[in-house]
């Protein structure tokens, strides 16, 4: 393990990564939030599912 070589890895990382736009921070953020909501409503069926069948 070359711990400098790793260092200046992580710097190159680091100088390249910049901040998002408030547009692109906005689109990134609705598509996360549509799908934990698709994932929690598949959930939900599937418990819905579940509940309702018999043992």
């Amino acid at each position: 393990m070359d711990v400098k070589l790793d260092l200046t890895s992580y710097v190159r990382v680091l100088k390249l990564a910049s901040t998002p736009s408030w547009e692109e921070f906005s689109k990134i953020s609705k598509i996360a939030g549509a799908g934990i909501v698709l994932v929690g409503l598949l959930g939900f069926i599937i418990f819905a599912i579940m509940s309702f069948m018999p043992s």
